[in-house]
């Protein structure tokens, strides 16, 4: 009989335990405002100090100098600091891309929104890089059709804006149309260019869908604000202006 007792037991401990499941009845919250009034911790205060030190020591350290102040708005469409964003991630990106492929990059060109924040006349510091190209972005350059080099045209008009384009490229809107050279040369519709702009873009942000399905796609492991700090570094002035890279003619005669 016994042997039958236990086994029961057992049975109905289990089926009782199973049969009484938690269930949740009510959730609660609260707001806690983070203000002065909520004392540090002086423990994490004192073990993250010398790390804060650091960085704040790193990001104010100047690495260049600009005569001027460095804006994105400050022309029609082009600007100081699209114009030294474009060509200075040109400078840095094709010896890297020619000592890869053997060629060289045509152009550059970014987006007017990327550029983040202006650069204000005086010292030029690693906080500086980090506010004007605050993204993780990295660069890439694109091989483009002709075809696609139509559209980007295209789309610079439209658009109307003062997107970043490196000195290679000269584009003048005019009463016919407009003319545009790369390398002072006028678009070959038998050749592809190369194009370096940066892997948002690429991919279609900023409605740029020129650049997405390239021939040929390279990615430089380079990010921009390493570019912008490194050309930093080894330009003790930064000298920028306003060339007509990209120009309206047909108003300036109207």
């Amino acid at each position: 009989m016994k042997k039958f007792i236990i086994p029961l037991i057992i049975f109905l401990t289990l089926f009782s335990c199973k049969s009484q499941l938690n269930q949740l009845v009510k959730i609660e919250g609260s707001q806690t405002t983070i203000n002065e009034t909520i004392a540090s911790d002086k423990t994490i205060e004192n073990t993250i100090k010398p790390y804060r030190e650091k960085v704040e020591k790193e990001m104010t350290t100047v690495i260049s100098y600009t005569p001027i102040n460095l804006y994105r708005n400050d022309g029609d469409l082009e600007s100081s600091l699209g114009n030294l964003m474009a060509d200075l991630s040109f400078e840095k990106a094709n010896p890297v891309f020619n000592s890869r492929t053997g060629k060289n990059i045509d152009f550059a060109m970014f987006n007017y929104g990327g550029i983040r924040a202006g650069i204000s006349k005086g010292n030029i510091t690693n906080e500086s890089a980090f506010n004007l190209m605050p993204f993780e972005n990295s660069l890439v350059v694109v091989e483009l059709t002709s075809e696609k080099i139509t559209e980007l045209v295209n789309y610079l008009i439209t658009e109307n804006k003062a997107h970043p384009l490196s000195k290679q490229f000269n584009l003048v809107i005019t009463e016919k149309g407009y003319d545009l050279k790369i390398n002072n040369v006028a678009l070959d519709t038998l050749k592809t260019y190369f194009v370096l702009t940066s892997d948002y873009l690429q991919t279609g942000g900023d409605n740029m869908n020129f650049f997405k399905d390239p021939v040929h796609l390279y990615s430089l492991d380079y990010k921009i604000r390493n570019a912008i700090i490194d050309y930093f570094k080894e330009t003790d002035t930064v000298k920028v202006s306003l060339d007509g890279r990209f120009r309206n003619e047909k108003i300036l005669k109207n």
